[in-house]
């Protein structure tokens, strides 16, 4: 076939090509490193000219790639020069002894070569030829012969490529016909991992041990299957553990990355050599198995040269690699992080990040953070996963905004329409986030809190938002950031939303006419305030759910205030009080958990479920914290997953108990329990309803085998069979707000409970330290001094009930009450007056009590009949 011996030769043409610029790179880099031995050479670009400034090895690396691009010129060796030594010799070059004289491959310490071209035609490592080599430079005390072995191999990708590959050493045809197995494998694991749900069976015996002390090699294998790659890693480690306690054979290690990095780099960029070979991804294997690389010595140049070549890697190469690390264990996972997160640290620290200077534009830290990334999916892959049990997304579409034409006419359609972006590395693997329930290490380790203190959260989240390829966001990689920075670009997003519906408002006022309404106002009765906001939020959501996204502005009918923020705090507390009140019956309350669970016999309509799920969305979107109390399998449900067996441990834990017991008996669960697929539950007016867990599930009855079947049903049930109409409401009306918001994008479900219910840890210490004063009042003032007294003395209720007055609600917000920003201002001199507050601002309006005694009294009784009054 021509076809093919044209495609044959083309490659043999390319190849030569590029051996050819390989060959004239190195020449240019020794040419910069070592010059050509001319004392009186004139080339600026040489070693050996008087007038050269030395650079270090990366600088060089990146000299000598541009002086090929230039075609610049290169000295010929002068004499003196010819076959001095190299630290990186061409691979070509042929020693005067070279190892393959020796019979078998095996060398006698008195064959040893003495001249310093040896081994010059070892173009690959394994590790038998290591300890060969390791044991006759231990022999003669002379390690420059390996030393200068590593530096060829461990700065050449080809030779890595090659090196520590497993047992059988395959032919080039062999070869060929592995990779492409190793790419359809790659599709393979791909579907895998998105079909797994329907593949998977539940398994209520590993959930009722949440997960532990099962095999954690096995649980891969079961999700994913093993990840083969050529290189054998355990080799790699047994090589690094003996070679790196030696400094000078560890400088040898370090000096090849730096000059390997550039040249990686370059081929992932320029000619897409993962898709030519995918063993390729070798290189990134057996580097990072080097326990060093979070040393001083490599986190200045090799290391972030290292990082910005892996974040070159192709996608399918960046699944593969977080697949493979998947199956390492979290010590090795634990590692991995450690060595990216000291890059991250050591770059913050060692720089001064601002408004003028974004750590945004640093290479180091952004390509860190994007290897960082690969390691984060590793953790939740190898973790506790849960692909099965997902949420089906609900049939009928939330309305579309009547403004989307208009916007659509200025040019201004909206973006993330279908909701918030997914990361294109989750796609590839086919799983999320919110699938693991437990991963290898704990998420917060992902976390660099130097990096959240000197990230400009304004400037990131507009690369967030506009997504340029030239600027990048941090917020592309959520875990890595904390809970209050991303509360705060959640923040900016919703305010711009907020802005942005404002402004086409006027711009329809203008256009059609109508009335300028930029609020979403809400005008109630104190006394049928569920009423009143259920009618008008029902007719917002129906009519236009875009004025859902508007600033919420409250009025109290009857009642005299602007709302700055206070009025709707008191707003959302009295809505939740009601509509959380067991006496309503929406939800079943829990005494030993102190937690509300939907209730399933209701008679309250969809509507009412809807409500609240738009005022929880409300709340978030406003910056506002709400007094609820919902078990963690809730936010897990409005993040799109199912509760199952393991979630009742946490919403019915007496029903957990029980089951889990079934489950652990020993004896014969037929004869001794006698129970069916039928269960009993109890309605509104305490009569028991009967329920088939299957098709004539009374004459089915419970046994040994089927226990696993009968417990995953009775879960499926009681979580979301028996509550699917209120949760479905529910969820439609949270979604109703926070449909376009980044929030699923940003938050776990156990940030978003931190972000609605706020945090119940309060730290009065810091409160009192970020506390300002106003009017006459400063943090040395007598009376401060004994207000501060009064209240460190006061007991938790007293406290929660002195943080409702002065902020409205008796939690602290995202990052502590050190986050409140509370101001105590003078209200006047001494008098019989109570102090007051501006919720919406943290005010405390204080007069000067002359007293310590008169301060406690009066405080405690403005913070205990507060309610209705004192708070603006």
């Amino acid at each position: 076939m021509p076809g093919c011996h044209d495609q044959h030769a083309a490659k043999i043409q390319n190849n030569v090509k590029r051996a050819a610029a390989k060959h004239l790179i190195e020449r240019y880099y020794h040419q910069l490193t070592e010059g050509c031995g001319n004392e009186a050479c004139t080339n600026e670009a040489c070693g050996s000219s008087p007038g050269f400034r030395r650079m270090d090895n990366n600088a060089a690396a990146i000299k000598a790639l541009e002086l090929y691009k230039n075609n610049a010129k290169l000295c010929d060796p002068h004499p003196s020069k010819k076959g001095a030594s190299s630290a990186f010799p061409e691979n070509s070059a042929k020693g005067a002894h070279n190892f393959s004289a020796c019979s078998n491959g095996k060398m006698n310490h008195k064959d040893l070569p003495s001249t310093r071209e040896d081994f010059r035609d070892l173009n690959y490592l394994t590790e038998e030829k290591v300890y060969e080599i390791l044991a006759l430079c231990g022999e003669t005390e002379d390690y420059s012969p390996l030393i200068r072995v590593i530096g060829r191999v461990f700065s050449s990708a080809e030779s890595l490529v090659q090196s520590f590959r497993k047992a059988k050493q395959h032919t080039k045809e062999e070869l060929k016909s592995l990779q492409a197995k190793d790419e359809d494998k790659d599709e393979d694991e791909k579907e895998t991992a998105s079909g797994s749900a329907s593949a998977m069976e539940v398994d209520p015996d590993a959930a009722a041990s949440s997960g532990e002390g099962a095999s954690h090699d096995s649980n891969n294998v079961q999700k994913l299957g093993p990840v083969e790659v050529s290189v054998d890693i355990e080799a790699v480690r047994r090589v690094y553990d003996r070679l790196l306690s030696n400094e000078k054979i560890e400088a040898a290690f370090l000096n090849a990355l730096v000059y390997l990095s550039p040249n990686v780099e370059c081929d992932l960029t320029y000619h897409n050599v993962y898709a030519a070979d995918p063993n390729y991804l070798n290189v990134f294997i057996i580097v990072m198995e080097n326990n060093n690389l979070h040393s001083p010595e490599y986190l200045e140049i090799a290391l972030p040269q290292f990082c910005k070549a892996m974040s070159k890697l192709p996608l399918p190469a960046l699944a593969k690699l977080a697949r493979l690390w998947s199956q390492y264990g979290a010590d090795q996972i634990r590692r991995l992080v450690e060595t990216f997160q000291q890059l991250i640290t050591y770059t913050v620290i060692s720089n001064e990040f601002n408004s003028d200077n974004l750590v945004n534009e640093d290479d180091g830290v952004v390509a860190a953070t994007k290897c960082l990334k690969i390691v984060y999916y590793a953790n939740v892959l190898g973790g506790d996963l849960d692909t099965d049990h997902n949420e089906e997304e609900d049939d009928e579409p939330i309305p579309e905004s009547s403004e989307l034409t208009l916007q659509e006419l200025l040019g201004e359609e909206r973006r993330n329409k279908k909701g918030p972006r997914v990361d294109p590395l989750e796609t590839e693997l086919g799983i999320r986030t919110s699938d693991c329930r437990k991963p290898l290490i704990p998420f917060e380790e992902f976390i660099n809190e130097p990096l959240n203190d000197v990230l400009e959260m304004d400037k990131d989240y507009t690369f967030f938002k506009v997504e340029t390829e030239s600027k990048f966001s941090f917020m592309t990689c959520p875990f890595i950031l904390n809970a209050v920075t991303k509360n705060l670009g959640l923040y900016y997003d919703n305010r711009i939303r907020m802005y942005s519906e404002r402004r086409i408002t006027a711009l329809y006022s203008l256009v059609q006419g109508q009335q300028l309404n930029p609020y979403l106002r809400l005008k109630v009765r104190r006394d049928h305030i569920i009423d009143d906001a259920l009618v008008r939020l029902e007719m917002i959501a129906m009519e236009n759910p875009a004025d859902l996204k508007k600033q919420l502005y409250v009025e109290f009918e009857g009642e005299q205030g602007v709302d700055e923020g206070g009025v709707s705090k008191e707003f959302f507390q009295l809505v939740v009080e009601e509509i959380f009140n067991p006496d309503i019956g929406m939800f079943t309350y829990d005494e030993s958990t102190k937690l509300f669970w939907f209730n399933p016999s209701s008679f309250e309509n969809e509507g009412q479920f809807t409500l609240i799920g738009i005022v929880l969305g409300l709340a978030i979107y406003n910056n506002c914290i709400l007094d609820v109390h919902f078990p963690m399998v809730v936010y897990r449900k409005l993040m799109g997953k199912k509760g199952t067996f393991r979630d009742l441990a946490d919403s019915h834990p007496v029903l957990y108990q029980s089951l889990k017991e079934l489950l652990e008996y020993e004896g014969n669960v037929e004869e001794d329990m006698m129970i069916t697929f039928q269960i009993s539950q109890t309605d509104l007016f305490g009569n028991p309803v009967m329920y088939d867990l299957r098709e004539g599930g009374e004459k089915i009855p419970v046994t040994n085998d089927n226990r696993k079947e009968f417990v995953a049903l009775y879960a499926e049930y009681m979580l979301n069979k028996s509550v699917e109409k209120q949760f479905k409401a529910f969820k439609r009306g949270f979604h109703m707000v926070t449909n376009e918001s980044p929030l699923k994008y940003l938050f776990r479900p156990e940030e978003i409970e931190l972000l609605i219910c706020g945090s119940r840890n309060l730290d009065f210490q810091a409160l009192e330290e970020t506390t300002e004063y106003d009017g006459g009042y400063n943090r040395d003032c007598h009376i401060i001094k004994d207000f501060w007294e009064t209240v460190h003395s006061f007991g938790q209720e007293q406290k929660r009930l002195f943080l409702q007055f002065t902020t409205g609600t008796d939690r602290a917000p995202v990052g502590g009450l050190g986050k409140l920003k509370m101001i105590i201002a003078k209200n006047g001199p001494d008098s019989d007056r109570l102090p007051t507050s501006h919720t919406c601002f943290n005010v405390l309006l204080l007069p000067e009590y002359s007293t310590k005694e008169k301060l406690r009294e009066r405080l405690l009784k403005a913070i205990t009949y507060a309610k209705g009054f004192g708070m603006l």
